[in-house]
């Protein structure tokens, strides 16, 4: 047990350092570093697992850190724990540091996730926790028997994502995970009590969480809440730390600068705060700030050598555990390796003339049985987004049984995807999670996020335009396509395609996209997939092989010789192309038939390729199902694009393709007169 005054002293080193990194860089967020100092204090110098030496370490806690404002409190815990150098924190917030304004995912400097967008960082410890429990299942407690440590503040509690992570940690009894809530009564422009009055506590009760109250500044009652929390057996445990912002902010004439509102979001001076005296009153030096204190130094050196007496028994466990059981050994090393498993994808056969939709299931059926560590997920679809032909290989996760592969979040698309999110940052699992693709909406913030983490969540977004037909434009999507194209122009920090989206043509070219998704190991996916069935596209001998050209984004489905004209689209619309060019041959043009499932895919490949199936200068005519914006950077000057520029309508999909446009009919009169 450490004595009180050098753990308090080391939280004050804490709270000097975080004040100091935003008084250097005139921008950041001090007040509730400097209060929730205490706790991740208490947890890094005596409670967190981590092996200093490998942070990738399998069997290693997490902490994951929900308000990315309070950056400087995290930066410098990992500086006493020797993640990160003095000179790195005096680098906060400028080009090319380390120390950007909000954290971003970097396992080797100990943070688990990027964060920023408050309620999404605690969801990935949901999602983190129940990896956990599914691996633990799988390879047994002697490797998985972590705790996950979460971190969330009032305005994360105030999100509505809370809703969906508190809800489901508590239905799943996740007794592994431990979250901590800075409960310090002030925000960035109120205090809390001006915008919430509910009772958080009852709350996170009602959802089957255990709930400690705490003063959040005290070392001995984190200690006891921390040690009661590790031996809850059957249920998520919430500890509400009140502390205090900006605690030990003073002014020029020791006056105090606790507790206020304009300590949050701007530098102590800028607040009115002397930052000379506040270091001075936290026992620091104002004319060298970045400096750990030689108590602190020797507390942190101290837990690095107990950390390495656990690791080394923890590791020990893990040699035998290896010896007895080979084979799990095996699996974990690959799960953990981030490679794609090996499917033989050829021998997937699909049924003829299906929904995209039903062939992405005969595609989840054969990797439930082939991928042991791939968890699906659905926001309460299953039977209708067909993540069903996953389920039926297996069965969903409950409260005290891992041992399916099944995630059933309930209606809460934000929630799943971002669950799922951090599943895959836990690492050793594949997640996908699927929904109706006008409910892509809701989980666009984090879609974001996981491009820039480069985390491969697959999403399975079906109903994919308004042939969603009866149910009309709430469930036809029509801008979504657009939006979620973005995310494939978009580049990633380096410098890649920050998403890889596809949209099948027909069943075949769905088991590709498949096997893309599946192969993609550094971005998320996205599967875009009909409701309605589709004509297979013409094969000229083997569909398999030549579906497999869409690894290039974009590809010749058929040609006539010297084509007159280049009919381009994706999804269910490239069936269509087909029967207008059988229009447009019997009146003697020639045509070339492109299927364009990832525009994003297309545009990285050579120069070369591109021309040779899209040359310059050529007559396009393209053909969506959603804005017309989809396809005009391929149709080019020179051709012309058939969308829909409005919401959708409500009536049978026949009806609507007649009535919109979307015929073989129209795509003959379109580019007749394109062409005249």
């Amino acid at each position: 047990m450490n004595d009180i005054q050098v753990m308090n002293k080391a939280a004050d080193n804490i709270r000097i350092l975080a004040a100091s990194m935003v008084e250097k860089a005139n921008s950041g967020h001090p007040g509730g570093a400097m209060g929730g100092a205490d706790f991740v204090n208490v947890l890094f110098s005596e409670f967190l697992i981590y092996d200093p030496k490998n942070p990738k370490w399998e069997g290693r806690d997490r902490f994951f850190l929900d308000p990315g404002h309070m950056s400087p409190m995290l930066y410098s815990v990992l500086a006493l724990s020797g993640k990160f150098t003095l000179d790195e924190l005096q680098q906060f917030r400028q080009w090319g540091s380390v120390t950007p304004g909000h954290p971003e995912v970097d396992v080797m400097r100990g943070i688990e996730n990027t964060s920023g967008p408050l309620g999404q960082g605690h969801t990935y410890a949901v999602g983190a926790a129940i990896a956990a429990k599914f691996l633990k299942a799988r390879l047994g407690e002697e490797v998985m028997n972590q705790t996950i440590y979460a971190y969330i503040s009032d305005g994360g509690i105030q999100e509505e994502i809370s809703q969906g992570a508190g809800r489901i940690a508590g239905t799943l009894g996740l007794d592994n995970l431990i979250m901590f809530y800075d409960a310090n009564n002030v925000q960035l422009s109120t205090k809390v009590e001006d915008v919430d009055a509910e009772n958080v506590a009852m709350k996170y009760e009602a959802w089957g969480w255990k709930v400690i109250q705490i003063n959040g500044n005290d070392v001995n009652e984190i200690r006891k809440a921390l040690k009661e929390a590790k031996a809850e057996i059957s249920k998520p445990t919430l500890i509400i730390g009140n502390t205090v912002m900006g605690k030990g902010a003073v002014g020029a004439d020791n006056s105090c600068y606790e507790n206020k509102v304009s300590t949050h979001g701007q530098p102590l001076s800028a607040a009115g705060a002397s930052i000379a005296d506040t270091i001075k009153n936290l026992g620091g030096d104002p004319e060298h700030p970045f400096a750990i204190l030689p108590e602190v130094a020797e507390l942190y050196a101290k837990r690095a050598k107990e950390l390495e007496v656990i690791v080394v028994e923890r590791y020990a466990v893990k040699d035998v555990w290896a010896k007895a059981h080979p084979d799990l050994a095996a699996k974990m090393e690959q799960w953990f390796s981030g490679k794609a498993p090996k499917i033989d994808w050829v021998a997937i056969e699909q049924k003829a003339n299906q929904a995209t939709r039903a062939a992405s299931a005969t595609v989840l059926g054969v990797l439930a049985t082939h991928v042991e560590n791939m968890i699906v997920a659905s926001a309460d679809l299953s039977n209708s987004d067909k993540t069903d032909g996953f389920l039926k290989k297996t069965h969903a996760f409950v409260k005290g049984d891992f041992s399916g592969a099944f995630f059933q979040a309930g209606v809460a698309e934000l929630s799943m995807a971002c669950i799922c999110i951090g599943m895959s940052l836990h690492g050793g699992v594949i997640a996908a999670c699927g929904t109706f693709f006008v409910f892509s909406d809701y989980m666009k913030p984090a879609l974001r996020m996981a491009a820039l983490m480069e985390q491969p969540v697959k999403f399975i977004w079906t109903h994919d335009a308004f042939r969603v037909g009866e149910d009309g434009p709430t469930h036809e999507p029509v801008e979504q396509e657009a939006q979620v194209r973005l995310l494939e122009k978009l580049k990633n920090h380096k410098g890649h395609n920050s998403m890889l989206v596809l949209r099948p043509a027909d069943v075949v070219e769905t088991t590709v996209a498949w096997k893309l998704a599946m192969e993609n190991v550094y971005t998320p996916t996205a599967l875009i997939l009909s409701r309605q069935n589709i004509t297979d596209l013409p094969a000229k001998e083997n569909r398999y092989q030549e579906a497999l050209q869409a690894e290039k984004g974009a590809y010749i489905v058929n040609e006539d010789a010297n084509a007159d004209v280049i009919l381009l689209a994706s999804g269910s619309e490239v069936s269509t192309l087909v029967e207008g060019a059988a229009l447009l041959r019997a009146d003697g043009i020639k045509v070339r038939i492109v299927s364009v499932p990832s525009e994003g895919l297309f545009r990285s490949q050579s120069k070369e390729y591109q021309e040779s199936i899209l040359p310059a200068g050529s007559k396009i005519f393209g053909l969506t199902a959603g804005l017309p914006v989809n396809l005009e950077g391929l149709v080019g000057p020179n051709g012309k694009v058939w969308g829909l520029e409005s919401f959708g309508f409500s009536a049978p999909y026949k009806v609507l393709d007649e009535k919109l446009g979307f015929t073989a009919k129209n795509v003959y009169n379109q580019v007749k007169e394109l062409l005249a």
